[in-house]
């Protein structure tokens, strides 16, 4: 089947009470041949406030209400006109899909990468974000591993977000404990890749260098013998701060 896809983007510039100009954006999106792949969001300064959920025909906001610049009747109607917008995307990309006599579908593939929501400690929970990003159409598919084996317990896969320039990003998020030795993988699979990407992640052991060693020593004996003496002290406490 050939899959094609719609995006309109309105962008405006609002400005709040205090007269602070926010620019806020409105995706509208939708594809060929299906009832449920359609996208409706509005985001304010690069951040999803809120998007249309057609499968539990409701709005879902992602920000709390207060703190966007939108009157009441732009929430109160915000699902109503997605609805909207969705029949009118899909009768638009029906008329240029018969204009352009089918054209073949443009296809980007994804970049990603992976890394810790948090400075990782040894034996400490955390979790690791695989990040996808321009990739064109969505979605795109995640696999993790532990040490090369598949890992399902504890992963999780967001919904798709669009970007200014029409492609898409997507995360992927796995609970994890990290231990010295073990190796996590996360394979991303696209249409747009001959091969799944796989990037690693394993945790690196930091070592103190002798350069940083030394001026925490210097202000270690300072500090130490300001017990003693406080001109002497403060002498090698300088002495500390000026070799740093």
């Amino acid at each position: 089947m050939n899959l094609s896809v719609a995006i309109v983007v309105l962008t405006a510039v609002v400005c709040t009470s205090a007269e602070i100009p926010h620019e806020t954006v409105y995706v509208l999106g939708c594809l060929e041949k299906t009832k449920v792949k359609a996208e409706a969001e509005l985001q304010l300064d690069g951040e999803e406030v809120v998007y249309a959920d057609f499968q539990s025909g409701q709005e879902v906001w992602t920000l709390p209400e207060f703190l966007g610049p939108f009157s009441s009747s732009t929430v109160r109607n915000f699902y109503k006109n997605a609805v909207k917008g969705r029949r009118l995307c899909r009768d638009a990309l029906a008329l240029w899909i018969f204009e352009e006599k089918s054209p073949p579908e443009v296809k980007d593939a994804p970049e990603s990468t992976i890394y810790p929501r948090a400075e990782e400690e040894l034996g400490v929970e955390n979790t690791l974000i695989c990040f996808a990003n321009h990739f064109y159409p969505p979605p795109v598919k995640v696999n993790w591993t532990k040490n090369g084996l598949e890992v399902t317990e504890g992963t999780s896969l967001s919904r798709y977000y669009p970007n200014e320039d029409g492609t898409f990003h997507q995360f992927s998020s796995l609970s994890f404990t990290p231990q010295e030795g073990d190796v996590y993988g996360c394979t991303v699979k696209h249409t747009a890749l001959e091969d799944p990407k796989t990037r690693f992640w394993e945790y690196e052991v930091r070592e103190v260098s002798g350069s940083s060693a030394g001026p925490a020593v210097f202000c270690g004996v300072g500090l130490t013998l300001g017990l003693l003496g406080v001109a002497t002290g403060t002498f090698l406490y300088v002495k500390g701060q000026q070799f740093n």
